[in-house]
């Protein structure tokens, strides 16, 4: 099993809520975190007021477990469904995943994911 962590924009969420969701993964988990990339955060510049910078932006982090076999389709369609084409569209992660228990029903393995 895989674990996949997408660092995405936060106006991207729902379009890869859907697009998984289209293709059958469901379960997933959401934070909301902040962080910098090589964009390095924005500078504001309002009307006659002082620049300020921001550094650290909001983003947002999906988290989802699938088998190895799925791997390579969940991460196709979260980098199709969260891209823009600028700077700060976000990251993901693949990390293996030892083992997975659904506390419910004591299942192990895939079928608890």
């Amino acid at each position: 099993m895989k674990k996949i962590e997408a660092i995405i924009r936060p106006e991207k969420l729902d379009d890869v809520k859907h697009a998984l969701a289209e293709k059958g993964y469901i379960g997933l988990n959401i934070v909301g975190v902040t962080g910098r990339g090589v964009q390095k955060g924005i500078v504001h510049a309002g009307r006659g007021a002082q620049a300020y910078s921001v550094d650290m932006l909001p983003k947002v982090k999906l988290e989802v477990v699938v088998a190895d076999k799925n791997c390579e389709d969940v991460v196709t369609t979260i980098q199709k469904a969260a891209w823009t084409g600028n700077i700060g569209d976000g990251k993901i992660f693949i990390m293996p995943v030892e083992e997975a228990i659904r506390v419910r029903t004591g299942e192990r393995g895939e079928v608890a994911v």
